[in-house]
């Protein structure tokens, strides 16, 4: 895959400078992509944990079902993003991952992960640091989900979804494509599909969300955050640099 094209070699740049190496080195993670069709499972609860993922295009989500039926979604994934990461000390898997549109993803086992941590720190220490910055994203979506008002929730999640696919789509101003229906925004949020619904349309009443089917314009990034009680402290722009010495 061309390199100046690739989600990922993108994505590993907000973390410090990359030598052409090391960029070959990642570019070699988006070999073999396969096309997988939107609803489609990667992988399920209890499945072996033997390879990881990068979602070159299009985007996933990891999800639990409970007991009693209902299903919550942990985390959306977006182009560029390593899907499996967390499980890599685990033999099964511990959460569904399945895709939202269509896309292609590029499997890799973990063997090869062994492999480009001996041939490059700097490659190691950004992989943690991806780790620890997903650590971050799932904590502050507890938070969400535990202690803010329907408006908090909205306003603060449609903000992440913003900053996220800015750091690897710079042309975006103010506006993106959510190709989530309101079921998936239920689950991911904590409310019913309803109440996403009349929570969309108060914030639209109020000039800070404007949705169209799946297209959203954000008038006012300040606006919104305030309403979201966002800090962006947690993504990867405000991470400090890796200053990696031999």
């Amino acid at each position: 895959m061309d390199q100046d094209k690739s989600c990922i070699i993108s994505h590993f740049s907000h973390y410090c400078s990359l030598t052409e190496e090391e960029k070959a080195l990642l570019n070699e993670l988006e070999e073999s992509p396969t096309d997988i069709k939107a609803g489609a499972l990667l992988w399920a609860v209890d499945a072996p944990a033997n390879e990881f993922c990068t979602l070159r295009s299009g985007w996933a989500y990891s999800y639990r079902h409970l007991e009693n039926g209902d299903r919550q979604i942990l985390e959306v994934f977006l182009p560029g993003d390593i899907i499996g990461l967390r499980e890599f000390a685990f033999s099964k898997r511990l959460e569904n991952v399945r895709m939202i549109t269509d896309g292609v993803v590029c499997h890799f086992p973990h063997k090869r992960m062994l492999e480009l941590f001996r041939q490059s720190l700097t490659l190691t220490s950004v992989m943690f640091a991806i780790g620890s910055r997903q650590q971050a994203l799932l904590t502050e979506r507890l938070v969400n989900l535990a202690r803010r008002s329907a408006r908090q929730k909205m306003s603060h999640f449609l903000h992440e979804m913003y900053l996220r696919l800015r750091q690897t789509n710079h042309d975006i101003s103010g506006q993106f494509r959510l190709p989530l229906s309101q079921e998936q925004l239920a689950d991911i949020l904590g409310l019913s599909p309803v109440h996403v619904s009349r929570t969309f349309s108060a914030l639209s009443e109020d000039g800070l969300v404007f949705r169209d089917r799946h297209h959203v314009t954000i008038p006012d990034l300040k606006a919104l955050a305030t309403e979201g009680e966002f800090d962006d402290c947690y993504l990867t722009d405000n991470v400090r640099p890796l200053l990696i010495s031999a």
